[in-house]
């Protein structure tokens, strides 16, 4: 009986002394594992198994004293009659740089054209870039000159005086929710977007129009970020430390290369920004915690990209709604979609079929697209 036993108890041994190394290895490398898969599984266990964030109404609440002091940057060019007294669909706010120009002229040229959009679409749109001070002070001098100029012939920046870097971002998302609270509450849509984000003007119009004003009551909308863990890289910009958030996961919010609030959900969000703590240094995470504390949520739409490019190809353009890394090629993207306009895409059952397999190959291919997911090369044309 012992004879028979040996080979099985060698076997069994073989696999413990492989359970350990494979320990030891887990252990070894725990940090790197750590933030790269586990926190993701961690964090999306708690986002909704564990947590229904309500901390965070106690957590980031300061006083009003604090709020009002933190809130209050003073403008450093602004247009007060921008918006009028017209009936205005679309609030839009571009955050640029100081020294991005040619990112605004492009933009101004294309899917920012209040003018062609007017025209061609038969609504009105607001395009304002929102600015900070260049942190240098040199290069702050030099440029301060340049906006003026430039603002004097496009009247179209609006600048308070903090400084202009990424962990400032949060001010200048304050900087949009408070001036189109105070000088463009008639706007039934406000959008927040980067200078390197390609907006497909017609498709979005499109679809702010099918909203009736019930619907969009409490619209947010974007590509949504569901249970994602904080950085805890020290190396990393988007870092942010135990003391600031100790917790494993943020509310649910959509990145800020693009996305679009109705004007009932910007002015609450405004309203609770007021009551949190703005040292939060990611902007994009920061309206989520905002959104929370008054129980919205984002709507996810599968042709915002978030932080992706998307593809090239016409049956990517009629639903497409925004793109990211567009920095020398929005006139470039703005000649396509505009021909494709022109040219009237087929709509038959050939072509829909056709474009089917094309979105599959171009976004179902796993790690060779980072813009629209999988599921959007099922939806057909209009079906946001």
């Amino acid at each position: 009986m012992i004879f028979f036993k040996m080979p099985r108890f060698k076997k069994y041994q073989l696999r413990l002394i492989i359970i350990c190394f494979s320990t030891l290895m887990l252990m070894a490398y725990w940090e790197q594992i750590d933030n790269n898969i586990v926190t993701h599984v961690m964090s999306f266990s708690y986002r909704y198994l564990l947590n229904n964030f309500t901390f965070i109404n106690a957590s980031f609440r300061v006083n009003p004293e604090d709020a009002i002091k933190n809130n209050n940057r003073r403008y450093l060019i602004n247009h007060e009659g921008k918006c009028g007294e017209k009936d205005i669909l679309l609030l839009l706010f571009v955050k640029s740089s100081s020294e991005n120009f040619e990112r605004r002229q492009a933009i101004r040229s294309t899917w920012g054209n209040e003018a062609y959009i007017e025209s061609t679409l038969g609504v009105t749109v607001r395009v304002l870039f929102a600015l900070g001070l260049h942190p240098e002070a040199e290069q702050r001098r030099l440029l301060k000159m340049q906006l003026l100029f430039e603002d004097q012939r496009y009247h179209d920046l609006i600048q308070q005086d903090f400084m202009d870097t990424f962990h400032n971002l949060t001010l200048k998302l304050l900087l949009q929710l408070g001036w189109k609270e105070t000088y463009c509450r008639r706007a039934q849509f406000l959008m927040s977007a980067d200078d390197d984000v390609f907006v497909h003007i017609p498709n979005l119009i499109h679809f702010l129009q099918g909203f009736g004003h019930s619907n969009a009551k409490d619209l947010w909308i974007g590509r949504v970020h569901h249970g994602s863990p904080p950085v805890r890289d020290k190396e990393s910009k988007y870092y942010v430390s135990q003391d600031l958030y100790p917790w494993l996961s943020y509310p649910d919010y959509t990145p800020g290369s693009g996305y679009v609030l109705s004007r009932g959900v910007a002015t609450k969000i405004y309203q609770a920004a007021l009551t949190i703590n703005t040292s939060f240094p990611i902007d994009d995470v920061f309206l989520g915690i905002c959104a929370k504390v008054i129980d919205i949520f984002p709507k996810d739409n599968a042709f915002f990209s978030g932080e992706g490019k998307a593809p090239h190809h016409p049956c990517i353009y009629n639903q497409m709604m925004t793109s990211h890394g567009h920095v020398r090629d929005i006139r470039e993207m703005w000649k396509r979609v505009t021909e494709a306009e022109v040219g009237q895409i087929p709509s038959g059952l050939i072509w829909r079929l056709y474009c089917t397999v094309t979105k599959v190959r171009l976004l179902c291919v796993p790690f060779l697209s980072n813009s629209y997911p999988c599921k959007a090369a099922f939806f057909e044309y209009n079906s946001y």
